[in-house]
């Protein structure tokens, strides 16, 4: 079999973040932003929780750009069966580094690529994330960075807050919000079988 470049597809997303893993990737791709409601179900797993969202970002960008495929994606970071997104305040963000500081922790990210007519993949990948004790005064300076207040956990392991990360076993790009060896598989195979 002879490798060819993917097709352009569209990204569900307005996370940098993600824009750039792809770009980094040789992923040829459009944003198109989709607004969903992400907030939580009752009694709802993490995996199951960010497959819907991802899911429900792809169906929503899928439906006006049906001719080409739509990749989106939904990122959490679980700690004793908590589910934390993006803080709500400075306050959340501080409760989130307390709970995630000196343990570890797992990222979890759903991938859904819609294919035009309708042929939907969803999978999920996770990491592992250990992080250093975190001071009271080491939390203060990150929060006042402003870098965890868009960020699911409260932290961006690519930016700042990569000096209290002491383990990642698994896909580091996940952690960052995009686990792209899973997005290359999933488009490759579908260039493959459809």
């Amino acid at each position: 079999m002879t490798w060819r470049p993917l097709d352009r597809i569209i990204l569900a997303s307005a996370s940098p973040r993600r824009a750039e893993l792809l770009r980094a990737a040789g992923i040829d791709f459009d944003v198109r932003q989709a607004d969903i409601d992400e907030a939580t179900r009752p009694g709802e797993a993490a995996a199951d929780y960010v497959s819907r969202l991802a899911e429900a970002k792809a169906r929503a960008v899928h439906e006006h750009d049906g001719h080409q495929t739509v990749l989106a994606a939904d990122t959490a970071v679980v700690v004793d069966g908590e589910i934390l997104g993006k803080p709500i305040d400075e306050a959340d963000a501080k409760r989130m580094l307390r709970l995630i500081g000196g343990r570890t922790h797992e990222v979890l990210t759903a991938v859904s690529i819609f294919h035009p007519g309708q042929i939907v993949d969803t999978r999920v990948d996770a990491t592992t994330v250990e992080f250093a004790e975190l001071s009271e005064s080491d939390i203060e300076w990150y929060v006042s960075s402003g870098e965890p207040m868009d960020k699911a956990g409260a932290y961006a392991v690519q930016g700042l807050a990569s000096r209290f990360v002491t383990r990642i076993e698994g896909s580091y790009s996940n952690v960052v919000g995009l686990p792209i060896a899973l997005v290359y598989q999933m488009l490759t195979t579908k260039l493959l079988t459809f």
